[in-house]
C-alpha cells in the first residue's frame, strides 16, 4: 500500500484533505479531516500531498517547546523505542528505534499477529541515532502485532563482541499509562520505552568472594505469611486496570506460590487462600499446584459461612 499512517492526503472527487489515521483494509483507509471526523475512504479516491509526510524531515524553524511537558534528562546506554504522538493525525503514534550507545546496530523488525508475519523494517542505526520503524493508531492498541527485533551490535573499540540480540515486545495499555514527555532527538512528545540494556555487566571479584562466605545470619530470611491470603488482583497490584488477563493470573499464581513456600518454612498447620468464585480459572490452577505439593496433607473448601465458595483451606503434613 502506498499510504501510511500519518500521511497527508487529498480526496480525488471532492475538495477535502486530511491525515490517514486508520488502515481499515487493503482497499480502505480512515482519514481524519480538519473538523476532526474520521471518514472511511477508498484508496483509489485518495492522492498524496507532498511535503506533509511524517518520514520527511521538516526544514522549517523548530516548533516552540511547551513548557508544561517534562523532558527526559538522563538516558542510560541501551536500545529504546520512542513512541511519538502525532499532533496532526490524532491517535496515530510513530515508533522510532533509538540507539543510545556508542555501538552501531544492524536492525530488522518483523511483526507477528495470529501467526502471521510481516517484515516491517531493516537497516543500520548509527551510534546515538534514531530512525522511524513503524506507525500505528492508539485506538487499535488491542490489534497491534507483537514486535520481533533482531539486532547485531558492532563496535570499533577493543571489546568482546556482544551476542546477537532477539527482542520481543508486545505493547500493552500500561506502557502508555505514564505521563508523556519530550522525546530525545525528536520534536514530539510521547513515551520512551527501553527494550534492552547494552551496558556490559561488571562483577566485583571481592564482593563475589565475600558472598560465598557470608554467615547464615546475614542471609535473607523468609517472612511468615498471613494465615489468610487474599489473591484478588486488586489486593496485589494498584495498576491492575492496565494488566492483561494472563498477566493478572501469573501475578496471582506467583503470590500463591510464595505464600505456600513461606508457610512450609514456618511449619504452618494450615493456610487459607481467598481466590473468589469467578470463572474458576485461578481456583483450578492453585488446586492443581496444591495437589502436587509433597508437603500438603489435604485441602478443601474453606468455611463457607465466612468465605462462601471463594476460598481454599490447605492442611500441611
Amino acid at each position: 500500500m502506498k499510504f501510511k499512517l500519518g500521511d497527508f492526503v487529498r480526496f480525488v472527487d471532492e475538495k477535502r484533505e486530511g491525515y490517514v489515521t486508520k488502515i481499515i483494509d487493503n482497499q480502505t483507509l480512515g482519514v481524519t479531516d480538519e473538523d476532526g471526523f474520521e471518514i472511511p475512504v477508498a484508496v483509489s479516491n485518495l492522492t498524496s500531498v507532498h511535503g506533509h509526510g511524517v518520514v520527511t524531515e521538516e526544514l522549517d524553524a523548530p516548533k516552540t517547546i511547551q513548557v508544561n511537558i517534562p523532558s527526559i534528562n538522563k538516558i542510560e546506554n541501551g536500545i529504546y523505542i520512542a513512541v511519538a504522538t502525532d499532533d496532526k493525525a490524532g491517535n496515530v503514534v510513530h515508533f522510532h528505534l533509538q540507539n543510545h550507545s556508542s555501538n552501531i546496530l544492524l536492525i530488522s523488525l518483523t511483526t507477528e499477529r495470529k501467526e502471521k508475519y510481516a517484515g516491517a523494517f531493516y537497516g543500520i542505526i548509527e551510534s546515538y541515532g534514531s530512525t522511524l520503524v513503524y506507525s500505528a493508531s492508539l485506538a487499535d492498541l488491542d490489534l497491534w502485532p507483537e514486535f520481533n527485533f533482531q539486532v547485531l551490535v558492532f563496535s570499533k573499540a577493543d571489546v568482546k563482541p556482544i551476542d546477537p540480540l532477539v527482542i520481543r515486545k508486545k505493547f500493552r495499555a500500561k506502557d502508555f499509562s505514564t505521563e508523556q514527555k519530550e522525546l530525545p532527538q525528536l520534536k514530539n512528545k510521547g513515551w520512551l520505552i527501553r527494550l534492552d540494556d547494552l551496558v556490559p555487566v561488571t562483577i566485583d571479584p571481592q564482593k563475589l568472594k565475600e558472598s560465598f562466605f557470608r554467615s547464615t545470619e546475614e542471609k535473607k530470611t523468609v517472612e511468615a505469611p498471613q494465615k489468610e491470603i487474599d489473591l484478588h488482583i486488586e489486593k496485589l497490584r494498584d495498576d491492575h486496570h492496565f494488566l492483561e488477563a494472563d498477566e493478572m493470573l501469573q501475578i496471582q499464581i506467583n503470590h500463591f506460590q510464595t505464600a505456600m513456600d513461606a508457610a512450609v518454612v514456618h511449619h504452618f498447620d494450615k493456610i487459607v487462600f481467598i481466590h473468589g468464585s469467578g470463572n474458576g480459572t485461578l481456583r483450578d490452577k492453585i488446586h492443581k499446584l496444591i495437589s502436587k505439593n509433597p508437603n500438603v496433607k489435604t485441602y478443601m473448601d474453606a468455611r463457607k459461612e465466612k468465605f462462601g465458595y471463594g476460598a481454599t483451606e490447605v492442611v500441611f503434613k
